[in-house]
C-alpha cells in the first residue's frame, strides 16, 4: 500500500539545489513549502521554478505551498548581535529606539505593543524561553521585569500569554507575496496568524484577483497559531481549505500542556468539515544536527498520523539542517508503522452521516462497498478533486487514487491523506475513460488479473462535481 500520510518540507539552504530536491522527492516529499519570511520575490520564484523541473524530472507531481510571512511581532537589533538578560532586572521595550539595542533596551518592529499590553502582563520572547512580565506603560516604552532569562539576540520574535496582540494577518508585505506566489500559481497559500474568518475571507479575495491572468485560484491554510483563532475555530475552516496545527507560537500563546488536546480537537473537526489538516513545528526537531530522531519525536509523528492528519511537516530540519533527506526518509518510515496500527470502524462513522449531494453519496458509497468487499484499490476520476477529498474524509485501508486530467488539480490532491493523485487523458467517453483507469493501475502494478476495484466518474464526463456513478470491477 502506498503512505497515506503526506509530508510538507520546507525549502531552505540545506535543500535549495536540484540534486538535494530530488532526493528529497525520492525520499517520501509530497509538498514542497516555500517560507515568504526569508528570501526576495525572485528568489521563491526561481525556487517554484526549480521544483517544478525537478518533480518532472522525477516523474512525481508535488504541491508547492507558500507560507506568508504575517506580522513582524519582533524585537529590533542589538549591538553585538545578541544581550544577556537575568532573572530580576529591568529590560525596556521600546517603539520609539532606533538605535542599535542595550542590555537596558531595545527598539521593536511592532510598534503597536505600547498600546496592546497592560501591567501584569506576560511576555514570551524567543519561542518562549524567555519571560518578562510587564511593570508599566511609559508612552512608547513598555517597562518590564525578567522572569525567566537567557540571551536574546537580534529579531526575536514576541508573543503575549493569552494572547491579545492586535496585529493583523495580512501586511503590506503579504500583499506583495501572494502577488508573487500566484505568478508561479502555488496549489496552496498559507496565511499566518489568522483571527477570524475575516482574515481567511480577505485572503482568499486577494489571491483571487492576483491569479485572474492565470485563472488561478489556490487552495487556503489557515495556520492556527494565535490565542483568538481557538474560539473562531469553525468560522475560520469554513472560509479555509485547510487548517495547519502551527504548534509553535500557539504553545507560546496558550501554553505547552494544551497543545495535544488542541491538536486532537483540530484534526477532527478539519476532517468532519471536509477540510484538509496538516501538523506542523519541531516534530524531528533533533534531525537538524542529528543522525537519528529521538524517541518522543518519533511518537510525536506517530500520534499525529493516528490523530488523522492529512500531513505531517518539516520547517528547520529540512530548510537548515544537517540531514534533509534522511529527516524525510525517517519520517515516511514513522508514518508507515503508525498507519499499519490503525483502527478502522468505517460503520460507525457512516451511522450519523447525512448527504445533501449525489456526488457526495457516490464517494461515500465507494469506501463502504471497497471496504466490505475487500478490494485493491478506489479510483475516483474527478475534474476538481472533490471526490477524492472526500473519500480522503474516512480512515479506509484501501488506496485511493485520484485520477484527473487537469495538472492543477492533480498538484492539489498532493495533499490528500491516502490519495495517490495520476494523470491521465481527458475522454468525452465514459467506457474509453474506465479502461485507461484500469490499464494505467495494472501498468503500476496496483491491480492484477483477478482483483476487484471500485472506480467512481461522473457521466456525462469532464464536468466538475458530476460524479454520479459507482462501478465495481474486476481486472480480467
Amino acid at each position: 500500500m502506498p503512505r497515506a500520510t503526506k509530508i510538507v518540507a520546507t525549502l531552505g539552504p540545506a535543500s535549495n539545489t536540484p540534486e538535494v530536491l530530488e532526493r528529497m522527492i525520492r525520499a517520501g516529499v509530497d509538498v514542497v513549502r516555500l517560507n515568504f519570511s526569508h528570501g526576495k520575490a525572485q528568489d521563491h520564484i526561481d525556487r517554484a521554478a526549480m521544483v517544478r523541473e525537478v518533480a518532472q524530472k522525477v516523474g512525481k507531481e508535488v504541491a508547492i505551498m507558500a507560507d506568508l510571512q504575517g506580522p513582524k511581532i519582533r524585537v529590533g537589533k542589538f549591538e553585538g548581535d545578541r544581550t544577556v538578560l537575568e532573572v530580576g532586572q529591568k529590560f525596556i521595550l521600546d517603539a520609539g529606539y532606533d538605535a542599535l539595542g542595550t542590555n537596558e533596551r531595545v527598539g521593536l518592529d511592532y510598534k503597536e505593543l505600547p498600546r496592546d499590553v497592560k501591567p501584569g502582563d506576560s511576555l514570551l520572547l524567543n519561542d518562549g524561553l524567555l519571560t518578562l512580565t510587564v511593570d508599566s506603560v511609559q508612552g512608547e516604552e513598555v517597562h518590564t521585569t525578567v522572569v525567566d532569562g537567557g540571551v536574546l539576540s537580534n529579531n526575536k520574535g514576541i508573543n503575549k500569554a493569552g494572547g491579545g496582540l492586535t496585529a493583523p494577518a495580512l501586511t503590506a508585505k503579504d500583499m506583495e507575496d501572494i502577488k508573487t506566489a500566484m505568478s508561479f500559481q502555488c496549489e496552496y497559500l498559507a496565511i499566518s496568524f489568522p483571527k477570524s474568518a475575516t482574515d481567511m475571507e480577505m485572503a482568499r479575495q486577494l489571491a483571487n484577483v492576483a491569479g485572474e491572468p492565470w485563472r488561478h485560484k489556490p487552495q487556503l491554510i489557515a495556520k492556527i497559531e494565535r490565542t483568538e483563532a481557538i474560539p473562531a475555530l469553525e468560522q475560520i475552516l469554513k472560509a479555509s481549505d485547510s487548517i495547519m496545527v502551527a504548534r509553535g507560537d500557539l504553545a507560546i500563546e496558550v501554553g505547552n500542556a494544551a497543545v495535544p488536546a488542541l491538536q486532537k480537537r483540530m484534526i477532527r473537526m478539519a476532517r468532519e468539515m471536509d477540510k484538509t489538516v496538516i501538523t506542523a513545528t519541531q516534530m524531528m526537531e533533533s534531525m537538524i544536527s542529528n543522525p537519528v530522531p529521538t524517541r518522543a519525536e518519533v511518537s510525536d509523528v506517530a500520534n499525529a498520523v493516528l490523530d488523522g492528519t492529512d500531513a505531517v511537516m518539516l520547517s528547520a530540519e529540512t530548510a537548515a539542517g544537517k540531514y534533509p533527506v534522511d529527516t524525510v526518509r525517517i519520517m515516511a518510515t514513522i508514518c508507515v508503522e503508525a498507519e499499519a496500527a490503525e483502527e478502522i470502524s468505517l460503520d460507525a462513522s457512516f451511522a450519523n452521516k447525512k448527504f445533501g449531494r449525489i456526488d457526495q453519496s457516490i464517494a461515500m458509497g465507494a469506501l463502504f462497498t471497497a471496504h466490505h468487499l475487500g478490494c485493491k484499490a478506489i479510483l475516483a476520476l474527478t475534474e476538481s478533486g472533490s471526490t477524492a477529498l472526500w473519500m480522503s474524509r474516512q480512515k479506509i485501508h484501501v488506496p485511493i487514487f485520484g485520477m484527473t486530467s487537469q495538472v492543477r488539480t492533480q498538484r492539489r490532491m498532493a495533499l490528500y491523506r491516502n490519495v495517490t493523485p495520476l494523470l491521465m487523458p481527458n475522454f468525452a467517453d465514459r467506457d474509453q475513460a474506465l479502461a485507461n483507469a484500469e490499464a494505467q493501475l495494472v501498468g503500476l502494478g496496483v491491480l492484477k488479473p483477478g482483483d476487484t476495484y471500485a472506480i467512481t466518474c461522473g457521466e456525462p464526463m469532464g464536468y466538475p462535481g458530476g460524479t454520479n456513478m459507482l462501478k465495481v470491477c474486476r481486472v480480467g
